[in-house]
């Protein structure tokens, strides 16, 4: 168990600038901050951060130990597992042909991050794909189809342009961590860390 897995007994944090929108769920050690809104049938896990100004909802899922940095509206549709960052005024869409004048409410498609993704600040991600465990999108990506896991995302539409390791840092060739030294393997999923 790592320190961020740990469980805590400290009761969740609201800005009082910022609204929470029953019924939600907000676990411990979560902290909302100033000027933010939580929409109604969240589930929102233990010690996640939200920034200033941000939506959460509605009907979302925010795993544990997430980072929502400022400025990020987390849409009906997308689902973030534990340990996700989302960098500042990253944005998530959840509707591929919108119209002012037409509601498209019945065609909001699924967004999937998994565990421990990364996104960069200002990154775009469009609706219906999944981002898969530890991924890296770059800042102001703009990912326009499903992720492999541990893949390094960047450009304009986002290409894979390397691997990153669980622990954050770029992958050589050799797919060794410079961090912690842990060797990976590529598989139909991405890569995944071998067996010690």
């Amino acid at each position: 168990m790592t320190a961020a897995d740990a469980k805590t007994d400290k009761p969740p944090f609201v800005h009082e600038s910022s609204y929470v929108d029953e019924p939600s769920t907000i676990g411990n050690g979560t902290k909302i901050w100033h000027f933010s809104h939580v929409l109604p049938n969240c589930e929102i896990g233990e010690n996640v951060n939200i920034g200033q100004n941000c939506v959460i909802g509605p009907d979302v899922h925010v795993g544990s130990n997430c980072k929502i940095q400022n400025n990020v509206s987390v849409y009906k549709g997308v689902h973030l597992e534990d340990g996700v960052f989302c960098g500042p005024s990253c944005v998530f869409t959840n509707v591929n042909n919108p119209r002012a004048e037409i509601n498209r409410q019945s065609e909001f498609l699924e967004t999937r991050v998994k565990r421990g993704t990364t996104i960069g600040a200002n990154a775009t991600i469009v609706c219906g794909h999944t981002l898969g465990a530890y991924s890296f999108i770059a800042a102001g990506a703009v990912v326009a189809r499903d992720v492999p896991d541990h893949a390094l995302m960047a450009g304009v539409p986002a290409k894979r342009i390397g691997w990153m390791s669980h622990a954050g840092a770029k992958l050589g060739d050799d797919l060794i961590c410079p961090i912690d030294g842990t060797e990976y393997e590529e598989t139909e999923n991405g890569l995944k860390a071998k067996d010690k």
